[in-house]
């Protein structure tokens, strides 16, 4: 019970309608224009004309563009998320000139380290905009410092500093920075010499996008690794396994995916609770059940993606960011099988629990337009959020 792929001024001028409450007929009666010309522009068989988009636009009393252009893709006003992101992607441009030429004061490498640390933990408790603040200026202290003093620590804080660049760009819907800035991580964790950090941004460049090359990258994660036993290496190889877990699904490969989350379920079982000290990954048998639901749902197995939802009850200490992503999960596949007050029930407590990573986040609004597609009129509520998110 998706919503369509196709995204044609009809299914806007459709969505649109069903945020207003209205039927076809009553739409209809409000423009110049025939109920059989309408439905034939909403199902795409006919293309909307411009005066067609004013006349509705008119009628619906909204603006043109939201009927004519593409979907607006983030919450935020352009100026201001350009704001956020312009000062991290120079930050991370300065990343080979060297030492500063003059920065007016520079905090000691274990200070950074923890600033570093914090802004980690920012980020899963879902502060983004406090996160991107501050990144820039950590950034190009710690660049400073790995140059000037060159340490293993500085350039490991470096690292995960830029990790947590990706984290933020790409939670603000900004998957080509993200990219940018795991390059300077692997950049960086090279210099410090640390294979499990390595490893890690290897996940995380197997895992932003699907393509021919996520498999051979966390297959060489993995054999960075080889042969290590720490509780660390234990529980970086076993992300590993969950993202090629994820990678598998993107491909349809059912037997990959289950082979892939039963080392996961093992090694998770070797760590014991969850390694939330690990570099943020909380790998554990949560971790596990989650990517076992997300599986299924790329998979389309919404049934079962459904049924392992409802039998998972996330412990208290379950990350925000964690739990947001669980939040909105169950809420598509809660629509899915046609519980339209469930799902968005739970988009709400999404909202609630992380609402900065909940509107920027594909399941939300797959979520609101499969709701959107399920019925005649919108629900209650259904408006509101769909105007939150900037649908």
């Amino acid at each position: 019970m998706t919503a369509p792929d196709d995204d044609h001024a009809g299914s806007r001028i459709q969505e649109q309608r069903r945020l207003a409450r209205l039927t076809q007929r009553e739409l209809a009666d409000r423009i110049p224009y025939s109920l059989s010309l309408l439905n034939q522009v909403e199902c795409g068989a006919r293309a909307a004309t411009p005066g067609f988009v004013a006349a509705v636009a008119h009628a619906l009393k909204v603006d043109t563009s939201l009927l004519a252009g593409p979907p607006a893709m983030t919450s935020l006003p352009p100026d201001r998320l350009v704001a956020l992101v312009s000062p991290i992607r120079e930050a991370l441009d300065r990343y080979d000139l060297g030492p500063l030429p003059v920065l007016p004061t520079v905090r000691t490498v274990p200070e950074l380290a923890t600033a570093a640390d914090a802004l980690c933990r920012q980020v899963r408790a879902t502060h983004l905009r406090a996160a991107a603040k501050a990144l820039p200026g950590l950034i190009l202290e710690l660049t400073h410092t790995a140059w000037k003093a060159p340490s293993t620590p500085a350039w490991r804080a470096l690292a995960s500093a830029y990790r947590t660049a990706h984290d933020v760009a790409l939670k603000l819907d900004h998957p080509d920075l993200a990219r940018v800035a795991l390059d300077r991580m692997g950049w960086a964790a090279g210099r410090a010499s640390d294979p499990c950090l390595e490893a890690v941004q290897r996940y995380k460049r197997a895992t932003l996008w699907r393509c021919a090359n996520s498999i051979p990258l966390i297959s060489s994660g993995q054999a960075l690794l080889a042969g290590a036993t720490s509780r660390e290496a234990v529980a970086v190889i076993g992300q590993l396994h969950l993202g090629a877990a994820t990678v598998a699904a993107k491909g349809g490969d059912r037997t990959a995916v289950e082979t892939h989350l039963a080392a996961a379920r093992e090694l998770a079982d070797r760590v014991g609770g969850e390694a939330r000290e690990v570099h943020w990954l909380s790998f554990g048998q949560v971790n596990v059940r989650l990517h076992e639901i997300g599986a299924s749902i790329v998979l389309a197995d919404f049934d079962e993606a459904l049924s392992r939802a409802r039998r998972l009850k996330l412990p208290a200490s379950t990350l925000t960011s964690r739990r947001a992503r669980y939040l909105v999960d169950r809420a598509l596949v809660e629509m899915e099988a046609g519980s339209a007050k469930a799902s968005l029930r739970y988009l709400a407590q999404a909202r609630k629990v992380a609402p900065e990573q909940t509107r920027h986040l594909p399941g939300t609004r797959s979520t609101i337009r499969g709701l959107l597609h399920m019925s005649r009129r919108a629900p209650d509520g259904l408006g509101g959020m769909a105007r939150w998110i900037g649908l």
